[in-house]
């Protein structure tokens, strides 16, 4: 179980890595459409659900197969969907479908509907729930070779009223505990101690998740997840034989970069290949247990997609199936990335753009249904060398409330001038009379 577990980071945070070189408990169906119960008005404070026990491991697999088949879905809409640049991608599926799901537990309806289906969220609230918990239970669980942890956090205005319901759930099955912040009077000074969070969960990699002005005295909720990474090799590079090559970027583009090779008898590495890709699995090392290893996907020709058709979870598996152990000359180049997005259109595009709306339903968290997504914002870095990995991300879900409505003015029905009239049967829908009058004297 502990190696399906750590399967998630392999083909979610570090999977999309090797494509990018080349280039507490709930009711069964909490997310229905069923009308939310009146909140009581009591302000959120710092909690954490007491008595919580650890949960079934038995739900990590549909977690797991969610989050992958979402990391295939956004990669291919940020290499190919509007506004698609072209250039390197890299991000953390894991750390925006985990921000996602706690937005999730909130939402209602076809708001709901649309976010389950574009995360492929198991539909079954405590499978979902405990699948999340014991992913990060492992996550986090310490290994003397490497450092990986996850963390997820609610910031909430201290006078918005939230649903106990839903903060609890968050804290217990997300460890997502809410820290009550001024918005409304001091949104800067907010968005700062969010960003100074993020950066301490990711080893001051990501700094500034939140750009000036996304968050305002309108945001209500801001919830926010982090990941990070930094593993050694279990097979280093030389760094003394590290030299200067070439590196095609395109049919008329080389540009030069910092080569690492290991050409030795002893860089025996998991590998195949067919007429399209090689793949490469590169392990970090780790004391117990499964670690977590770097795959990398190459196309034998100048085709990318030819390797990326490789990146669903079926046709990776089937790959993967086909590896065997053996000596292996690799030249690998040392690269950092540094990544932002913001990606309400994105999602959009993807299948959840009601959520942005002022039509969203998330009324899960505060029983009524003024609130709306405003941004989700994921900044990602990488840096690997002779020696390993280091590797962090952070998602950011803002949620503001929508503004007041205005009550329309009553309306004027003036019959004072040429009208069309028709007389329809209402049980049929049959027009049976229809007419137009310009003087009725």
């Amino acid at each position: 179980m502990e190696t399906t577990a750590r399967a998630v980071l392999i083909c979610s945070l570090l999977l999309v890595l090797g494509t990018a070189l080349a280039g507490c408990t709930g009711t069964p169906g909490n997310n229905g459409s069923a009308t939310s119960p009146s909140p009581t008005r009591v302000p959120v404070v710092v909690t954490s659900a007491p008595g919580v026990t650890a949960p079934d491991t038995g739900n990590i697999t549909g977690v797991t197969e969610a989050n992958n088949r979402f990391s295939y879905d956004l990669y291919q809409q940020l290499a190919y969907g509007p506004g698609a640049s072209g250039g390197n991608i890299f991000f953390s599926p894991y750390s925006i479908s985990s921000a996602l799901a706690i937005t999730y537990e909130g939402a209602r309806g076809n708001t709901a509907d649309e976010i389950r289906s574009v995360f492929h969220f198991p539909a079954d609230d405590t499978a979902r729930r405990q699948g999340f918990a014991s992913i990060n239970g492992v996550i986090n669980s310490r290994d003397a070779g490497y450092s990986l942890n996850t963390a997820n956090a609610l910031w909430a205005d201290k006078s918005f009223a939230f649903l106990p319901a839903y903060t609890v759930i968050a804290g217990q099955w997300y460890s997502a505990n809410t820290t009550n912040l001024d918005f409304a009077s001091q949104p800067d000074d907010s968005r700062i101690a969010i960003n100074n969070w993020v950066e301490e969960m990711t080893n001051n990699k990501i700094r500034d998740l939140l750009p000036q002005d996304s968050v305002s005295s309108q945001t209500r909720l801001v919830i926010t997840n982090a990941v990070y990474f930094k593993g050694t090799w279990e097979m280093q590079f030389d760094a003394n034989i590290t030299q200067d090559a070439g590196f095609q970027v395109s049919a008329s583009n080389t540009t030069t970069v910092r080569m690492m090779q290991r050409t030795d008898s002893d860089a025996r590495y998991p590998y195949a290949e067919n007429d399209d890709v090689q793949l490469l699995e590169m392990p970090y090392a780790h004391s117990s247990g499964a670690g977590l290893s770097m795959i990398v996907l190459l196309p034998k020709g100048d085709n990318l997609s030819a390797a990326e058709q490789y990146l669903s979870p079926e046709n990776l598996s089937l790959l993967e199936q086909s590896a065997s152990t053996r000596q292996v000359e690799v030249f690998f180049p040392k690269f950092q990335l540094d990544t932002q997005y913001s990606l309400p259109a994105v999602l959009s595009e993807m299948g959840m753009p009601t959520a942005f709306t002022a039509s969203a339903d998330f009324s899960g968290m505060d029983g009524r249904r003024d609130l709306l997504i405003n941004d989700v914002v994921h900044k990602a870095y990488v840096d690997v060398n002779e020696e390993g990995t280091e590797a962090a991300a952070a998602t950011g879900v803002v949620v503001n409330q929508m503004a007041v409505r205005q009550e329309s003015p009553v309306p004027v029905f003036r019959v004072d001038h040429p009208f069309v009239f028709l007389i329809r049967d209402d049980n049929t829908g049959t027009v049976l009379f229809m007419g137009r009058v310009t003087n009725p004297s």
